[in-house]
């Protein structure tokens, strides 16, 4: 009797989105420094690969008015027509007009989520969008909590709930999918 194997799944450039969720200036400025140094090269670096391979980015802030607007260094990486949406749920998929932001940009099944905090919007979200039948992979490299505890338990939590947990540069190479890549060059030299 054979056991049946699981596949592991690998993100699709033609199926992915990113979601970038609260990397706001008040925000971060409580994260571990280190923590915060990391997931905002990830972020960057992401991003960057995102738009040479033109998966949609979707970015999502926090009540804006008292935790400001999205870190300046990750915002001037990203495409000019992104805009953020303000929300004060903490999942993305409770705040009016998120939905409606998935599908405008077509049937493209895979998140990818990066940002803060990991143990509260970023796990919320993970379950909303895999309640719409989305799969959900979240950049462990590219998330943060204040408590570095909180974002330990939200991995295993997120994990264990099916949420495919990643790093930046796997996502960026399943997206090439191969060296063959017209952008392949440009997207490898980010990570360098």
């Amino acid at each position: 009797m054979s056991k049946s194997k699981s596949t592991l799944p690998l993100t699709h450039a033609n199926n992915s989105q990113l979601l970038i969720i609260n990397t706001q200036e008040r925000l971060t400025k409580a994260m571990p420094k280190p923590d915060m140094d990391r997931m905002v090269s990830s972020i960057i670096q992401l991003s960057q690969a995102a738009s040479m391979l033109e998966v949609p980015i979707i970015l999502s802030e926090h009540y804006g008015k008292g935790l400001g607007n999205t870190l300046p260094e990750i915002a001037e990486h990203l495409p000019p027509h992104t805009k953020a949406k303000d929300k004060l749920t903490f999942s993305c998929c409770t705040a009016p007009g998120f939905e409606e932001e998935l599908t405008e940009n077509g049937e493209r099944k895979q998140i990818v989520i990066v940002g803060l905090e990991a143990h509260i919007c970023v796990l919320q979200t993970a379950s909303g969008l895999q309640q719409w039948g989305y799969q959900v992979f979240v950049v462990e490299d590219a998330i943060s909590s204040r408590n570095p505890m909180h974002r330990k338990n939200s991995l295993k939590r997120m994990q264990q709930g099916g949420v495919h947990i990643t790093n930046s540069e796997s996502v960026a190479f399943e997206w090439m999918g191969d060296a063959n890549h017209s952008k392949f060059k440009e997207v490898s030299q980010l990570f360098r």
